[in-house]
């Protein structure tokens, strides 16, 4: 690794730790009303982005990440909504199908899953999770990778990401591998990020 790379490496872990920070704190005090009315109901371009895709990928919250699950209630009951899937702690990830009738389970990275006998599903639309965003389509995630490389083997899916408005920076770092996003919804706005939508 470069020192130019490590230093990178460096930057974004210092970015993700004030981001979860903000993150956290912006969750814990939000009031009952804005909790029920953030991400329950698609915005109208979104709507109408559904309709043209075949299967969804979505993600089941994680601590105090958005949950969106509700936005894809009639998706996910026409058996057309996928989750990530981890068979164990790998750098590979998959989707797997997921209707709400069904159990999530607790996967090796700790967030809840499919179980690993449902049906695989390649989407092609995908809403992601991310730690920070920036208004170029710049995202900061886990740490992991895994939606990069799922991202860079499936490079015809569209890509959006979720997060609150408090994690929006001015540029996220990128190294080679960070994959852009195509759009970012907030509980606040719908940013377009290039021009696949």
């Amino acid at each position: 690794m470069t020192d130019l790379s490590a230093d990178l490496v460096q930057q974004k872990q210092k970015l993700r730790e004030r981001l979860r920070f903000r993150r956290r704190h912006f969750a814990a005090n939000l009031d009952g009303m804005a909790q029920l009315a953030a991400f329950r109901v698609l915005p109208a371009p979104l709507s109408e982005l559904l309709a043209d895709h075949a299967i969804v990928g979505a993600y089941a919250a994680w601590g105090d990440e958005p949950d969106i699950l509700p936005m894809f209630a009639s998706v996910a009951e026409a058996g057309a909504l996928a989750l990530p899937h981890h068979a164990a702690r790998v750098e590979t990830m998959d989707f797997r199908r997921w209707r709400p009738d069904e159990d999530l389970v607790k996967g090796p990275w700790g967030t809840q899953q499919p179980n690993g006998d449902s049906p695989l599903a390649n989407p092609d639309l995908i809403f992601c999770p991310l730690i920070g965003f920036d208004r170029q389509g710049g995202r900061i995630g886990q740490g992991g990778g895994h939606y990069d490389r799922y991202f860079t083997a499936h490079p015809d899916a569209l890509r959006i990401g979720i997060g609150w408005s408090v994690q929006e920076i001015d540029r996220a770092p990128r190294e080679s591998t960070d994959i852009a996003l195509d759009a970012i919804l907030t509980e606040q706005e719908f940013i377009l990020c290039g021009d696949r939508l």
